[in-house]
């Protein structure tokens, strides 16, 4: 691969993962519901694992282009619970924390092993 090739592949897995990135925190800029313990856990959860990926990064030990894989996984998981939140006024039901739960699982996991290989 020629170097400007290259380069041009970094400046678009780096604008990828700020988009990315920037639409996971937007999704997860919803007021949470004050004493609602499964909202708060859920954006808890994607917020520190956001941490964790900019952590890796700055670390050297994840790529951009696994950051943004991480970034379009865990924006997932906010629109899945943005939308469940949708149907029951901001709340989420012990079943959609539990799916939400087991796909955080897994990308931790996923982050875990790229951090500590």
């Amino acid at each position: 691969m020629h170097t400007s090739s290259k380069l041009r592949f970094s400046v678009i897995a780096v604008a990828a993962t700020a988009f990315l990135a920037s639409a996971a925190a937007f999704a997860q800029q919803q007021d949470p519901v004050p004493g609602h313990p499964r909202v708060n856990e859920v954006n808890n959860r994607l917020d520190h694992q956001q941490e964790r990926i900019d952590k890796g990064v700055a670390d050297g030990q994840i790529n951009a282009r696994q950051a943004a894989r991480d970034d379009r996984h865990d924006a997932n998981i906010a629109r899945r619970e943005s939308a469940d939140e949708a149907r029951h006024d901001g709340h989420l039901t012990k079943r959609e924390q539990k799916h939400l739960n087991h796909s955080l699982n897994h990308n931790s996991h996923r982050i875990h092993h790229q951090r500590h290989g």
